[in-house]
């Protein structure tokens, strides 16, 4: 498969077969840094790595996949480019090209990654936008395959804001992959219809399928595994904390309903997550409401069914694995084969 100087900009970009390829590369490579075994690729390449929204998985994955693979890495935080300020996203993208051998980009507006592509002549990947989150849920699969031994058949649901930019990457790789994939939340908050359908046109010819609910009973006895995220993203105005909180509170994850689905059912989770009182922003939103757990409670949180963690984990050797292959030159082939 050739994805030299690819973009990685949203699921729906890459077929069946690609993705796939993408998870085994990044099993081989977590294989890899189990052993300890030296996959310094790149010695000679460079990435930037370009935050409008700060993050700490994000970040340091890309950073510890960079240092592994051998590669410099530069990393610009809000502060430290005049992109969208003194200069333009075109501009900038095309200077980063001229300095480096791929961009990574974190941010809100799905146009800017899109735009960087354009101008940059190196792989540009999406590390986040407010439409999607693609490196996430290429962990979310391999945590899921880690887990069941499969990804074809099983169901996941998720559960909240399912409009939100990681419910829409989770439903696209749901239909690529063969997964039946549930979203369930108010009403309000529903997947764009036009994405519901297109996913569902893929899900079709994969053999699964795409419920769009706000009836939680749609989990009882079929969820193989339920996603949550938080219900207050960076940037959230606090004048509609409140309203947002009093949406999705019927749809906070609790053991209950994790029992209600099967026995078997794993927790997933982007992070960060509001479960306890030990960051500021839930204790501010505990004083103002009354909610000492938002979207998961600790119980389900910190129980062995939840796999919150080997999912962060797993972000490193996804995006490994997009960077690898975006970069990979018969040069990088050939020193790949004497190691």
């Amino acid at each position: 498969m050739n994805f030299k100087g690819r973009d990685f900009l949203k699921i729906l970009d890459f077929s069946e077969e690609e993705l796939r390829y993408m998870l085994d590369t990044a099993k081989q490579f977590k294989e890899m840094k189990h052993k300890g075994e030296n996959h310094k690729y790149f010695p000679n390449k460079n990435i930037a790595i370009l935050f409008e929204k700060t993050s700490t998985r994000t970040r340091c994955s890309f950073e510890v996949a960079g240092y592994d693979l051998g590669m410099g890495v530069t990393y610009l935080d809000p502060t430290g480019s005049q992109m969208g300020h003194k200069e333009s996203i075109a501009d900038t993208a095309r200077v980063l090209a001229r300095f480096y051998d791929g961009i990574e980009f974190r941010g809100f507006k799905q146009e800017t990654v899109e735009e960087l592509a354009k101008y940059a002549d190196v792989p540009v990947w999406n590390g986040l936008t407010d439409y999607c989150h693609p490196t996430q849920v290429l962990a979310d699969f391999l945590t899921m395959e880690e887990k069941f031994g499969h990804l074809e058949g099983l169901t996941l649901a998720f559960v909240g804001d399912a409009r939100n930019n990681v419910a829409n990457s989770l439903m696209a790789m749901s239909a690529k992959m063969g997964v039946n994939y549930i979203a369930c939340g108010p009403n309000e908050r529903k997947p764009d219809d036009e994405l519901v359908n297109k996913c569902r046109e893929i899900a079709k010819k994969n053999g699964c399928t795409i419920t769009v609910t706000d009836d939680l009973g749609a989990l009882e006895g079929k969820a193989d595994a339920i996603y949550a995220d938080v219900w207050l993203s960076m940037g959230e105005d606090k004048d509609k904390w409140g309203e947002r909180i009093n949406l999705l509170k019927p749809y906070q994850v609790t053991m209950n309903l994790m029992n209600r689905a099967k026995p078997t059912t794993i927790f997933l989770h982007a992070l960060p997550s509001f479960h306890d009182l030990n960051t500021k922003v839930a204790n501010e939103v505990n004083d103002q409401f009354g909610i000492p757990e938002m979207e998961v409670t600790n119980e389900v949180f910190e129980s062995e069914r939840s796999a919150v963690f080997d999912e962060a984990e797993n972000r490193m050797h996804t995006i490994k694995a997009v960077m690898y292959l975006t970069l990979i030159d018969e040069d990088n082939n050939k020193e790949e084969e004497n190691h």
